[in-house]
């Protein structure tokens, strides 16, 4: 059985963002990028599931050099093997969606695991997204995972709680926070990874229908206003909580 997991590069969520010159990027300058958060769970399932019934682990992402770097700690934890589809330019959800099903397709993999969503465009559709084109069955937001060779029982969030369903492959399974605890690369992981070759390949071209029009950071918080300290001030209190906040 071929396992595949698509994973991301992004820009660490304590990282300090600014909005790049041309006003519809970020600034990269001293950012540093990381594996997406979601991924990891995303990554130690598809290690769990080889553990348990065997096959074939690939890793598979989408982007410029930098996101070796993330592939490389993909194969440190375990994973067996590594996809670039380099590509620096912009791309939507679907067409982000339409390469990796390409790829998926070409490595004949039956069984994808990917993040919910990546931490920074979080539109988290690109897994519904791939397992439509692929013609794959799909879960999301995946909070407990089980597969004996021929169904998949899964857990997942809805809102105000969960729900248990059933599948079988081939499938694409979306990765939440809860599903697992990811392992950490061990030195001998680490050194075997280095040693790796990554396959570099050139996806599909990109056909968008979205497109970033500028970026901008959120207002900062207004300084607050202090009222005074007994009941006389509540008037004015609702007053302005009715005409300035809009609020009541």
């Amino acid at each position: 059985m071929k396992i595949a997991v698509c994973v991301s590069h992004v820009p660490d969520t304590a990282a300090k963002i600014n909005i790049g010159s041309d006003g519809k990027n970020i600034d990269a300058n001293g950012v540093t990028f990381v594996v997406n958060p979601y991924d990891e769970f995303a990554i130690e399932e598809a290690l769990k599931t080889k553990e348990k019934l065997g096959g074939e682990t690939v890793a598979i992402s989408l982007g410029g050099d930098a996101n070796k770097e993330t592939l490389r700690k993909a194969l440190a934890m375990g994973i067996d093997n590594a996809v670039l589809l380099k590509d620096e330019s912009y791309r939507d959800s679907l067409s982000v969606a339409r390469a990796l099903a390409e790829e998926i397709k070409a490595q004949g993999a039956e069984l994808v695991f990917c993040g919910k969503q990546s931490v920074d465009h979080d539109n988290s559709i690109v897994g519904q997204l791939t397992a439509e084109l692929l013609g794959y069955n799909c879960i999301s937001v995946a909070v407990s995972f089980s597969f004996d060779g021929s169904k998949i029982n899964c857990e997942r969030e809805i809102e105000g709680g969960k729900e248990i369903v059933e599948t079988t492959l081939p499938a694409v399974i979306t990765t939440q926070k809860g599903l697992n605890e990811p392992r950490y690369a061990s030195l001998k992981g680490i050194m075997s990874a280095k040693k790796k070759e990554i396959i570099e390949k050139l996806p599909v071209a990109a056909n968008n229908y979205i497109e970033v029009r500028s970026m901008k950071k959120p207002m900062g918080k207004q300084a607050g206003k202090i009222l005074g300290s007994d009941a006389t001030v509540v008037p004015e209190l609702i007053r302005l909580l009715r005409e300035e906040a809009k609020v009541i």
